[in-house]
């Protein structure tokens, strides 16, 4: 566990109330702790008292900012920017991150699946960098830009107004198929579509759920931060990165890539 720094260790000073005798008794279960005092002097005796902090944060000994209770799942008092200091801010960004990190996560699996079957010969899918511009034979880019456009649209406004009005979204006439997106709280939205294993029915009491899937997300986004990078500079796929470096571990690194890419 963490402790606080500076304000984590308190010296009692001595004084009337505290340990000042001419007359020197070992600590119970404790020998030979302080030295006796001479005869005729009086001798002090304090403590170091070492306070622990009362919860994790993402630099050991940094004081959170107030507006960061630790209610959130995931909250690490993180938030050099003050971004969250307004409440209803902060509930959007709440709402932002859970989104980008399921997107993150999505996309880590698709890219790597794809990369997989790619560099085994399995299928012939291209890069993911290159799939965009790839044209299918079934519709053309316009129709299928419009079509992403709707369904798109149409799930982020769900999801806004269940953020504006929770639970609203689980009534209406779309298909009779409101019921099946229950509407647990905002960005939680369940149901047998969204939630078939039914991890977290309960909502009140998922946060070990919530904080592994917000960790598992930023850890992600990271990834996904360095997937971009990566592509940048080598051209290629996180598979074919990977195959190159375990062909020569030793001399193909990030180390000298970064290098060679820059000479």
């Amino acid at each position: 566990m963490a402790l606080v720094v500076g304000r984590g260790f308190l010296v009692q000073p001595c004084s009337s109330s505290f340990i000042c005798k001419n007359i020197y008794k070992p600590l119970s279960g404790v020998t030979n702790t302080f030295w006796p005092t001479r005869p005729g002097t009086t001798r002090c005796l304090t403590r170091t008292v070492v306070r622990a902090q009362l919860r994790p944060t993402w630099l050991p000994g940094l004081d959170p900012p107030p507006y960061l209770d630790g209610s959130l799942p995931g909250d690490f008092g993180f938030d050099p920017l003050g971004l969250g200091e307004d409440p209803e801010s902060l509930k959007w960004y709440v709402q932002a991150e859970l989104v980008h990190a399921r997107f993150a996560m999505l996309g880590i699996a698709g890219i790597l699946l794809t990369d997989l079957l790619r560099v085994t010969g399995i299928s012939n899918i291209p890069v993911w960098y290159e799939a965009g511009a790839v044209k299918f034979k079934f519709a053309n880019t316009g129709t299928l830009f419009i079509v992403q456009l709707i369904l798109m649209g149409f799930v982020e406004t769900k999801r806004y107004m269940d953020i504006v009005s929770p639970g609203s979204q689980a009534e209406g006439p779309f298909f009779g198929i409101e019921a099946a997106f229950e509407g647990l709280e905002p960005g939680y939205p369940g149901g047998p579509l969204l939630n078939p294993l039914g991890l977290a029915k309960d909502i009140t009491k998922s946060r070990d759920w919530k904080l592994k899937e917000i960790k598992n997300g930023r850890l992600a986004m990271v990834a996904m931060l360095g997937i971009f990078v990566q592509a940048s500079v080598t051209h290629v796929g996180p598979i074919d990165n990977l195959v190159e470096h375990l062909s020569n571990p030793w001399h193909k690194t990030i180390v000298q890539t970064l290098a060679n890419s820059g000479s």
